[in-house]
């Protein structure tokens, strides 16, 4: 019965997996593409911010800091064109490395300067950012020429593993602000197959498929807990709200890229191809 049992369950998953190279298959053209877009949108809606919030933004800076006119001025200026001019050099495929560079520092500054050091649920946001950040700088590293225009493809080579295994690690960061830590049977549920899936994006094994679930998953989560749209564009939960979505849509983009490109060398499924 166990044998039975257990012959069930791998057809299921093979199943599954043969469903998620369909879809692969299917976007191959387009999904390193919606990645990036979905991996620069807390940027490029963060650097609007800036500008549509310009006042507040530098108001905010001088209570938090005590810092006068020109230093608050200075902040919001360099978040401005830094989170913009990063956001077209990923998208135009320009310079990527310097770009990716460029809204990794911002994402460090405003770490500081936000004091979202000191607040868990964001900073571990934060990492995880940073590791769909990490996640496209390997897939700069690793583009060579396919057979499929515009589609770039990954290599083997040891600093981009190293760099994949680390995006991957830190996007583990975003599912641990989704525990719940109530006891009821949703949310005991909900915490398993969450954790399950980000084991097994974060040690590399099933990981396509994992990573394609977890993308639908966080999405649908997204959508529930974050419709920003639903409030007027002046109160604070709509601000609020917003900037949690595309935050959301962020490690989306990294996740998707794992779609895109597979968990790199130093992954279980990597490893299984060589036994």
């Amino acid at each position: 019965m166990n044998r039975q049992n257990k012959s069930t369950y791998s057809e299921y998953i093979a199943k599954a997996e043969d469903l998620a190279d369909d879809v692969l298959r299917s976007t191959k053209r387009y999904l390193p593409h919606i990645a990036r877009v979905c991996l620069i949108s807390t940027f490029l809606e963060d650097g609007i911010r800036m500008w549509t919030q310009w006042s507040e933004q530098r108001k905010y800076m001088e209570d938090l800091w005590g810092m006068g006119g020109f230093l608050s001025f200075l902040f919001v200026l360099i978040n401005l064109i830094g989170q913009i001019a990063g956001c077209a050099m990923v998208l135009s495929r320009k310079k990527v490395e310097i770009g990716v560079g460029i809204l990794a520092g911002v994402v460090v500054l405003q770490t500081i300067l936000y004091n979202v050091i000191w607040e868990l649920r964001f900073l571990m946001r934060n990492f995880a950012i940073g590791g769909g950040l990490i996640l496209l700088l390997a897939e700069c590293k690793g583009e060579t020429k396919s057979i499929f225009a515009g589609v770039p493809r990954l290599d083997s080579n040891t600093p981009q593993t190293y760099l994949q295994l680390a995006g991957r690690l830190l996007l583990v960061f975003m599912f641990m602000t989704l525990f719940r830590f109530d006891v009821s049977f949703i949310s005991i549920i909900q915490n398993i197959f969450g954790s399950t899936l980000i084991i097994l994006v974060g040690v590399g094994f099933k990981t396509k498929l994992s990573s394609l679930v977890l993308v639908v998953w966080l999405l649908c989560v997204n959508l529930y807990l974050n419709p920003f749209w639903m409030y007027s564009a002046d109160t604070f939960i709509q601000d609020y709200l917003r900037y949690d979505f595309f935050q959301y849509m962020s490690v989306i983009g990294g996740l998707l890229l794992i779609v895109a490109h597979g968990p790199g060398g130093l992954s279980v499924d990597d490893q299984k191809k060589k036994w």
